[in-house]
């Protein structure tokens, strides 16, 4: 076996190189796992997207069974992922994940796309949306884009300091954001009036009801529910990912469905179903109707937080996949070295800001959203039926350890990836250009990654089923 092989196949990631070499520090807990999955669930797609459905599908009972069914699929990937992470707890998450039940190549095409396509995709569209509403509540005479940009790159410097000033900030800001909520449901609750009679409106007339309208409304669900797995990128810098990755996983999704559905519960309870669908802004609309422009102004503010704290879980997790790709041989060897103070890979930190600055400069919101959506749930499915082949291998192997399991395996794991590669295909299909964009990089990456095998790294192989 040679050295790459055996890290491939141990619990943690042992460094290629020598003794002297710093290592990730292992410097979170299970309270930042469960930090950095609601954070990275939790953006502005909750304080948007209840309307959208509400467009799709006509009746409340339908509204809030949409975000049950998104809640349900969200936990069945959670306990996926918890169990991959307790068989794998190693740097990089599901990249890893990929490596190992498939092919180096895989793996390789996902973290391409990563970089290229769904995080940096994410993160600027996240950061437009934030510099959108700091401009609207501070009066700055710049463009969203300039603003976006700034504001990644200051997140990006945090990160650069260390683990744990990146986990503090997001911490803090993921806290923020859920007052922000909680605000929001109070106000809904016990001091917006209560919605009397609906007025019919063209646009929810004009959706398609039913189980279409239903299956449509799902992809506005789960992009909101979607963000989870990004956790697992920081496997290898947690004092016990076997514990605390599973825990962080199954208590930050519960969560989080308690609150989406909480949320779209006090904008029907305000707004009804149709004023729902007649808005855009139905948090804003909530407060607005309880205490005026002020309350208004009050969730703009919790929607920028909210945004700037899914953003800051963004730039933490995801350089880990770049560092893990360098470390197999498959990316410049840069981005694979860490910084001897901080022990945090600053070049895939840097890299990875960069281009999402770039991305918010050039882009428009939807097309980037476009761009990321067909992707990211590609690449959930391939992941959720790698749990399938290691379960086979663990049965041939007899290796069955107690440790959290997917509960109804295969059934509920079989849903997950059939769920997310039908959620592939409806993007597709509606968004055929934009979705085009994203599977256009995906190829690229084919020969880019047959370039770098060209040099001869030696690299990890996959198992054998």
């Amino acid at each position: 076996m040679t050295s790459t092989e055996a890290r491939a196949n141990s619990g943690t990631f042992v460094p290629p190189d020598g003794p002297g070499e710093p290592t990730l520090a292992r410097r979170l807990g299970a309270f930042d796992a469960t930090m950095i999955v609601m954070g990275g669930i939790i953006g502005a797609g909750i304080f948007v997207n209840p309307s959208v459905v509400a467009r799709q599908v006509h009746t409340p009972g339908m509204v809030l069974g949409a975000w049950t069914i998104g809640g349900a699929i969200a936990l069945i990937g959670a306990f996926v992922y918890a169990e991959l992470a307790a068989l794998r707890p190693r740097v990089g998450g599901q990249y890893a994940y990929l490596r190992d039940a498939y092919h180096p190549i895989v793996a390789f095409l996902y973290g391409w796309t990563l970089l290229l396509v769904v995080q940096t995709g994410g993160m600027a569209g996240a950061a437009i949306i934030f510099g959108r509403y700091l401009r609207e509540l501070t009066g700055l005479g710049i463009s969203e884009q300039v603003a976006a940009a700034l504001t990644l790159g200051i997140l990006t410097l945090v990160n650069c300091l260390g683990v744990r000033a990146g986990s503090n900030v997001q911490s803090a800001l993921m806290i923020t954001k859920l007052a922000a909520i909680l605000g929001l449901i109070g106000v809904g609750l016990f001091m917006s009036p209560a919605s009397a009679v609906s007025t019919p409106v063209a646009s929810a007339a004009s959706g398609s009801g039913g189980l279409g309208g239903l299956a449509t409304a799902m992809v506005p669900v789960l992009f909101a529910y979607g963000g989870w797995q990004t956790s697992s990128f920081v496997s290898g810098e947690m004092k016990n990912p076997r514990r605390d990755l599973p825990r962080g996983l199954l208590i930050g999704v519960i969560g989080v469905i308690v609150l989406y559905l909480s949320v779209t519960f006090v904008c029907l309870r305000t707004l009804g179903v149709d004023g729902l669908a007649a808005t855009s802004t139905p948090a804003s609309e909530v407060m607005r109707r309880a205490l005026g422009d002020r309350g208004a102004r009050l969730i703009a503010l919790g929607i920028a937080i909210s945004t700037v704290g899914f953003l800051s879980q963004s730039v933490l997790t995801a350089p880990r996949v770049y560092y893990a790709m360098a470390r197999d041989g498959v990316f410049f060897k840069a981005v694979g070295t860490l910084n001897p103070k901080s022990r945090v890979p600053v070049v895939a930190i840097v890299l990875q800001g960069v281009w999402a600055a770039v991305i918010a400069l050039t882009g428009k919101y939807d097309q980037i959203l476009n761009y990321v959506e067909a992707i990211d749930v590609l690449f959930f499915g391939l992941t959720g039926a790698s749990l399938i082949i290691f379960r086979m291998r663990a049965r041939r192997s007899g290796d069955d350890e107690e440790r959290t399991r997917v509960p109804l395996h295969p059934v509920t794991t079989g849903v997950f990836v059939l769920a997310c590669w039908l959620i592939s295909l409806t993007t597709v299909v509606r968004y055929p250009a934009h979705a085009g964009v994203g599977f256009g990089i995906l190829l690229v990456g084919v020969a880019v990654y047959f370039l770098w095998a060209r040099h001869g790294v030696d690299r990890p192989g996959s198992e054998s089923i």
